[in-house]
């Protein structure tokens, strides 16, 4: 499932640079993710690197946009082509998705 920024947003930002994937903007009144763009770090980070840098906890997981790790790779993969060797399924740990974290289950 894509993250959303919800309208608690203070648009301050912190958010944009974290993103791996280039899927957070400003947008009119808040930040905006891009929900085709977004990997909720999987891949990256055991967890959402924006939702683990907002201080109003406004970025949370779409329940819309409901999608598997194995979407959410294959997406990584398309968007980061020269990572492809080192994104697998097999090579996913905690520290890089959160299906792995037991935190997150």
């Amino acid at each position: 499932m894509a993250t959303k920024i919800t309208e608690d947003c203070i648009n301050c930002g912190a958010c944009e640079p974290e993103c791996p994937n280039e899927a957070i903007s400003e947008g009119d009144d808040t930040y905006v993710i891009d929900p085709s763009l977004c990997t909720e770090c999987v891949g990256f980070h055991g967890t959402e690197a924006c939702q683990a840098v907002c201080p109003v906890e406004c970025c949370l997981p779409d329940p819309d946009r409901v999608e598997s790790e194995d979407v959410l790779l294959a997406r990584a993969i398309k968007l980061h082509p020269s990572s492809a060797a080192t994104l697998s399924l097999d090579a996913l740990t905690a520290d890089t998705s959160r299906f792995r974290n037991p935190k997150h289950k």
